[in-house]
């Protein structure tokens, strides 16, 4: 039998108060009562009823006087895990070891962290002018917590070990600084269907991904796959891979310039799409 959900307001299991906090492992002494956060230990006396009002907040609590959901712990900062989504939209890091974010990420952040301006070296610099491919970085390292989001975005973490995964650089929002990252280009494409970069992460860390809606996720092993250039986010670096133009299809298939640009994927491995192909690119005359 499985327990409550980690990191829940649930209904006080005492009956004693209307809601009290399970961390995902066990019950908390903290409860909510009418609004008001406060502290109770499991087994402890009633509440106190309308003759006996509770006790007055210390003085310098900076929430007293102040009720509603937005105050009553629901929101609180989430410390379960270093690394972790706050919310569906939201990334927290806790700063042990630093890590790479996407510039303009952070949306708050506490304690002492500094944030450094990361090129990634002459070679990085190259590929982003030559291909496009744009994945502007900061290094964020000190002691605190930092809050990351873009756009307000899906927000989804993954742990890779020994591992590789080719990534859209618009969809990078974060990734520890043990991973190699690098500016490749996607093997198969020719010609006529021109030069596809992806930024690729290698080796054992996390890396935090942004999708435009929630994703769905595809078994390339299962049967050959293939993917809109605009919507597919991410895949397994060990996948083989071919682009395709379907001239003929025209404006039937995807909402890109009309030629119908496609990835396909072979192999052992998955493949990560969004529901959002962008903003459609208007036809020209």
């Amino acid at each position: 039998m499985t327990g409550p959900a980690r990191g829940s307001w649930l209904p006080d299991p005492e009956g004693r108060y209307e809601y009290r906090w399970f961390d995902g492992q066990q019950w908390t002494e903290q409860v909510s009562q009418g609004g008001q956060v406060h502290r109770a230990p499991l087994g402890g006396p009633p509440p106190p009823t309308a003759s006996q009002p509770p006790p007055a907040q210390p003085a310098g609590d900076g929430f007293a006087g102040i009720s509603g959901e937005l105050v009553d712990g629901r929101f609180s900062e989430k410390e379960a895990r270093p690394i972790g989504n706050q919310n569906t939209k939201l990334l927290r890091v806790r700063l042990g070891e630093p890590f790479m974010a996407r510039q303009g990420s952070m949306v708050a952040y506490q304690g002492g962290v500094e944030f450094a301006f990361e090129g990634g070296g002459a070679s990085k610099f190259l590929k982003k002018a030559f291909t496009g491919e744009g994945l502007p970085l900061m290094r964020c390292s000190g002691r605190g917590d930092v809050f990351l989001a873009d756009r307000a975005y899906d927000v989804h973490l993954l742990n890779l070990t020994d591992s590789g995964l080719s990534i859209s650089g618009k969809n990078v929002l974060a990734f520890s600084s043990s991973l190699d990252w690098n500016i490749e280009r996607v093997k198969g494409g020719s010609i006529a269907t021109g030069g596809l970069f992806n930024t690729t992460l290698r080796g054992t860390g996390w890396v935090a991904l942004t999708t435009d809606g929630p994703p769905v996720v595809l078994n390339a092993g299962e049967a050959p796959t293939f993917a809109d250039t605009n919507a597919v986010v991410a895949w397994s670096a060990n996948l083989q891979t071919q682009l395709k133009t379907s001239f003929k299809a025209g404006a039937l298939i995807g909402r890109g310039s009309g030629e119908a640009l496609q990835v396909s994927f072979y192999g052992n491995g998955f493949v990560i799409v969004q529901p959002s192909e962008g903003m459609p690119v208007a036809p020209t005359a």
